[in-house]
């Protein structure tokens, strides 16, 4: 009984991270690989099925895989990312409240992520 409640509880959080990471591909200041990354691991612990689906699939695999196996994202992937990520900041600031300390956090949490972005590892893009 224990062994199924958490098989499942594993595979409701994978398929709600993966949906999250979906609609993080098109909602620039959501980060998708983070939440590829859980779902795989939710799934590797519940469901080889859907594990290997995961890490198969042509939208979602290349960030796992490189993530997991490389330690890093391809200069595509950090490009994309820091070239939506920015717009949505700038944006965000703009219409921010005029509180200075929410643009300035506002800031601050893109340096950092950009940060992390570029001191990342860079990897070679996939062979197709």
């Amino acid at each position: 009984m224990k062994k199924t409640v958490v098989r499942f509880a594993l595979l409701s959080l994978g398929w709600i991270c993966v949906v999250i990471g979906a609609v993080a591909l098109v909602v620039p200041v959501l980060p998708t690989t983070p939440f590829l990354l859980v779902a795989a691991a939710c799934f590797a612990r519940s469901s080889d099925r859907f594990y290997g689906w995961l890490i198969h699939h042509n939208w979602f695999g290349p960030f796992i895989r490189n993530y997991r196996e490389k330690g890093g994202m391809t200069r595509g992937q950090k490009a994309v990312a820091l070239g939506t990520f920015w717009p949505a900041v700038l944006v965000s600031a703009v219409f921010a409240p005029a509180v200075p300390w929410i643009r300035l956090v506002l800031v601050l949490c893109a340096v950092g992520v950009t940060t992390y972005l570029l001191t990342l590892k860079t990897v070679p893009d996939e062979m197709k």
